[in-house]
């Protein structure tokens, strides 16, 4: 009996020691990682103790052990599948309860105006949330666009730019299909933007569908940063349309280089001659598709650009551009943009002030009735500034 008595005793004592233990593992808050915050992406179908390793393993918890037996004990409160983020200590049961809870961390991402599918697959790579290439295939396929733009060839121009929310298992085709269905409500609420009673979209400018208005609108976003600037460059395009001159727009090279495989940030000297539908040096008229994601203000501008005169811009290096109504006109505000430059690159010396073109503005559309066959007329260059950069 006194052997039995001492074994109880031993066994009380051990329980004792043991629950003592767990209730303070379960209430002592613990940070075992040394970086600023950690990730834990829990899988589907986890075990209970499975998931207490991985906590243990990224230095969550302290302890698998009493992870395990507090998952047991509150068994009726499932873990929920999903990546997590920790960033300051947190005892087990603040562990626990935000798993239960499926408090699954959500990425942020930023999609700026103008950025190109090839940029946001960039971004979504860099974020975790995908790998590029996984994203690309998603874009280049239209089928999500094709009842509004029939021959769009990708979803680029329709991937609107905002700030999303995303979690670490939301697919590429989920992705691509948030951002269309934004540009879709944007589209939708842009001024003249109606169906007749067949469902067409009324209200776009003559002879111009839906992928080619976005894609002016894409053209019109990579060329200038200023939202005020927009509906003007709008303006010009439209005029060189009409004409029957061609657009020669430089962001139209970068993005068919980049098509090609061969991005860049400026383009060289020899690079406008570079052969593809999308370079509006060599080809009349609107290239195949857009060039990038425009914004709801180039949008805008695309389709009620006000009426102007203007047939060439230029830089200014303030962050806008001069107009001009002919090429006497653009070439004394080329010569201008160069003096400028040249003296930002040597302040001690001391260029002959010349003034630029006088700007003129106006506020009817220049929207054409019927535009002409757009056949090139050999023009020199519509802007030679250095292309904006779109990262």
């Amino acid at each position: 009996m006194r052997r039995v008595a001492i074994v109880i005793l031993l066994l009380l004592l051990v329980a004792g020691g043991f629950r003592l233990w767990l209730h303070g593992e379960l209430n002592r808050p613990y940070k075992g990682y040394s970086q600023h915050d950690v990730i834990v992406d829990i899988p589907h179908g986890t075990s209970g103790s499975t998931i207490a390793f991985m906590l243990q393993e990224n230095g969550v918890v302290r302890s698998q052990l009493a992870f395990t037996l507090l998952s047991r004990w509150r068994w009726r409160q499932k873990l929920q599948a999903g990546e997590y983020r920790f960033d300051q200590p947190m005892t087990p049961r603040e562990v626990f309860n935000t798993i239960a809870a499926g408090h699954i961390y959500i990425h942020t991402i930023k999609i700026p105006e103008g950025w190109t599918m090839f940029d946001i697959a960039d971004a979504l790579e860099g974020e975790g949330l995908c790998r590029r290439s996984e994203f690309l295939a998603a874009a280049r396929d239209p089928a999500l666009i094709l009842d509004l733009a029939p021959r769009a060839r990708t979803l680029e121009g329709f991937l609107f730019p905002a700030t999303y929310e995303f979690t670490r298992h939301t697919t590429p085709q989920e992705i691509a299909a948030t951002m269309v269905r934004r540009f879709r409500t944007v589209w939708a609420g842009l001024p003249g933007i109606d169906h007749d009673v067949a469902g067409n979209i009324t209200g776009l400018p003559a002879r111009l569908d839906v992928e080619q208005v976005v894609a002016m609108a894409s053209l019109v976003e990579r060329e200038t940063p200023l939202e005020s600037e927009r509906p003007l460059v709008a303006g010009v395009f439209y005029n060189r349309l009409q004409k029957g001159m061609p657009l020669q727009c430089d962001p139209t090279v970068m993005y068919a280089l980049a098509l090609a495989g061969q991005p860049v940030h400026t383009l060289g000297p020899g690079d406008v001659a570079f052969d593809s539908p999308y370079n509006t040096y060599r080809h009349p008229g609107l290239p195949p598709g857009p060039i990038a994601n425009p914004g709801e203000a180039s949008l805008r501008a695309a389709l009620d650009p006000p009426r102007v005169p203007y047939l060439f811009f230029v830089a200014n290096t303030e962050g806008g551009h001069f107009f001009s109504e002919t090429l006497r006109e653009h070439n004394r505000n080329v010569a201008l943009y160069r003096e400028r430059l040249a003296a930002e690159s040597d302040p001690d010396e001391k260029p002959v002030p010349q003034k630029p073109a006088p700007q003129k503005l106006a506020s009817q559309k220049a929207v054409p009735k019927k535009l002409a066959s757009q056949k090139p007329v050999p023009q020199k260059l519509v802007s030679q500034k250095k292309p904006r950069s779109h990262r």
